[in-house]
């Protein structure tokens, strides 16, 4: 046994591989994204018979391990709060069904949000899929629980969720690296019609199985591990603290700053929740406080809440991340209320330090270099007056540019733009709509998506975004590509091919560095669009993310520079908006970054008045349009 410092979801990846998985699935989607490449690495460092990939979606992520533990091997899939979503009819039936390998399900919350679309939190899921979950407090413990997850799941034939939230997934601590002996498990598929394969009459059994399956969970929770209580003493507590995950880690520091010793109730098996250690907590505590994110998972399960303060009453925040701040007042609060801290207690260290950084306000946006940005760039021009529908992604960043209105979920750019489209035709009105999406989303969800939409009759310009990568969660490959998980090869599922497969008639393949000839594609999209036998246009803007591949670019570089006769108009900063475009607040002129600029010379078209020019010319060319590498 060694020590090693790890990020949270490596730790985590180990303790998948010291309890012998063999199946390891994922969709990549921050916070979860390190924890696939993690087991990866674990696997050729140490020679394991694993098989690893990145699945298109989190769905399929599921079903392909789902279907490696029905055939006996332990399996885990990994996500993020809003993938579990996408996953959600399997998981569903699979709680019903059950499991024979054990199945752990990595599903990492975003209190905060920090970059999801919802807050959400799994606990709650587990609750209403009826499907047993742990929530790790600290990096050690994410290790520990996810060995312990798939005991769990075999001991009970149920598949387990491991939930860390974002400060758990992201933060670094020393863990123990057990030794790891090769678990090689022979694959079996024993064939069980009324349980694998259950009509709706069998499914009602399996739904009174789960049930009782529960009850024998709850029971053995009632001694976990993964729950503890400190400071209970033999006399009734003005105050006590149940916290769960990051907040109990957080509660814990700020009691030991206030001087104050309390009963705290440390919950790790959130569900079943363990209602007899949860309910003699609380009737030895005056008050209880429930300190858990992002929701009230513990607290809705409380047989008994009249003493107990959490989210539901509002003395918790309903919204947002615990972050120490936050916790501070709340303590603070409570414990001067019950005579256990003195009423000058001291405001929290960390606000006042946030607020004497007076740090400017940056938002995020979108790499220099970027060819999304000469794709929305472009999109503007020929469509001024359009309706946008956007999707997830880096591109999403295509609001700073005006280029994106909606923004709903994977694959929802499509979808959104064949109702908008439908609304308007209702009035007989041909609105322009222009959908995007990137390579990695379209696989995702945007197939079936853009088949509703040709079959419906919709007309929309849809423009892939294709950078050859999923660069937003770490560059994971596509299955728009030959690359595996692994690094080893497979078949390329061609975007295009897929998109002719869905009935589309118009397609196009565009580099968006060449403006003109992209602007054209564009161009010749939209009047297809408004054909008499016209229909949804696809134009695929093709070109590697910089951060990527920067090969083409290296090829041949187009160093810029702004001329004298800048007059501090401010239209490319706000029309093309590359962060390696400044302002010079003492001459009111822009100035190039030299420290981030990639010289891709794509802001050439970005100053429509000539005064960004590529270094070789002696003088501005008015109204130049950018010319191909």
């Amino acid at each position: 046994m060694t020590q090693a410092v790890v990020l949270g979801n490596e730790a985590i990846a180990r303790g998948l591989i010291e309890a012998g998985v063999q199946v390891m699935t994922a969709y990549p989607g921050t916070p979860s994204s390190e924890i696939l490449p993690a087991v990866l690495t674990w696997k050729r460092r140490l020679q394991l018979n694993i098989h690893v990939e990145w699945s298109v979606n989190e769905k399929v992520a599921l079903e392909v391990a789902l279907g490696a533990s029905w055939a006996g091997k332990r399996a885990a899939v990994a996500m993020k709060q809003v993938g579990l979503n996408v996953a959600s009819d399997a998981l569903l039936s699979a709680a019903y069904t059950g499991i024979v390998g054990g199945l752990v399900l990595i599903v990492c919350d975003d209190p905060g949000p920090h970059s999801s679309q919802t807050e959400q939190d799994t606990r709650l899921f587990a609750l209403f899929a009826k499907v047993p979950v742990l929530d790790p407090a600290t990096p050690r413990e994410a290790k520990a629980m996810a060995h312990a997850a798939f005991t769990l799941s075999e001991q009970f034939r149920v598949p387990v969720i491991l939930r860390p939230t974002v400060r758990v997934s992201h933060a670094r601590q020393n863990v123990t690296l057990a030794d790891v002996a090769a678990r090689a498990r022979p694959a079996h598929f024993k064939k069980e019609p009324a349980r694998w394969a259950a009509t709706p009459r069998h499914r009602l059994l399996l739904h009174e199985e789960l049930n009782r399956k529960l009850e024998t969970v709850e029971a053995a929770f009632e001694s976990s591990p993964f729950n503890r209580q400190s400071e209970l003493t033999a006399r009734r507590s003005p105050l006590g603290v149940i916290a769960c995950g990051v907040p109990y880690a957080s509660a814990r520091e700020l009691l030991d700053e206030f001087g104050v010793t309390i009963p705290v109730l440390k919950i790790g098996t959130v569900y079943p929740l363990p209602r007899k250690l949860a309910s003699d907590f609380v009737a030895r505590c005056e008050t209880v406080l429930v300190l858990e994110e992002p929701d009230a998972a513990v607290e809705l399960q409380l047989p008994d809440r009249r003493n107990v303060h959490g989210r539901l009453d509002g003395t918790v925040p309903n919204a947002g991340e615990l972050t120490p701040e936050v916790l501070h007042a709340i303590l603070a609060r409570l414990l001067t209320k019950a005579a256990l801290l003195a009423p000058a207690a001291p405001a929290s260290p960390w606000a006042d330090f946030a607020k004497s950084l007076a740090l400017p306000a940056r938002p995020p946006r979108l790499c220099p270099g970027c060819s999304h940005r000469s794709a929305f760039y472009a999109l503007r021009r020929i469509f001024p007056s359009a309706l946008y529908a956007g999707d997830i992604g880096c591109y999403t960043l295509g609001t700073n540019l005006r280029a994106v209105d909606t923004c709903l979920d994977m694959g929802a750019s499509i979808t959104i733009a064949t109702g908008l489209y439908q609304a308007y035709r209702l009035n007989d009105e041909q609105q322009p709509i222009v959908a995007s999406i990137g390579d990695s989303t379209f696989l995702h969800s945007g197939v079936t998506g853009l088949a509703n939409a040709v079959h419906t009759g919709a007309r929309f310009v849809l423009v892939i975004l294709d950078n050859g990568t999923t660069a937003m969660t770490g560059f994971q490959p596509t299955a728009d590509d030959t690359r595996l998980a692994d690094g080893s090869r497979g078949p390329r599922v061609a975007i295009p091919k897929l998109v002719r497969a869905c009935g589309v008639r118009y397609l196009r393949e565009s580099d968006p560095y060449d403006q003109g000839e992209f602007r054209a594609a564009l161009e010749e999209a939209a009047a297809f669009t408004r054909d008499d036998d016209g229909g949804v246009a696809v134009v695929i803007a093709r070109r590697p993310c910089v951060l990527y591949d920067r090969s083409p670019l290296d090829a041949q570089p187009i160093a810029v520079e702004v001329t004298d006769e800048c007059d501090g108009c401010k239209y490319c900063l706000v029309a093309f908006e590359c962060p390696s475009l400044l302002l010079n607040p003492a001459t009111d002129k822009v100035e190039i970054d030299r420290a981030t600029c990639v010289d891709c010379g794509q802001c050439i078209d970005g100053c429509y008045k000539g005064f960004i020019i590529e270094k070789e010319f002696a003088s501005p060319v008015p109204g130049s349009l950018f010319r191909t590498p």
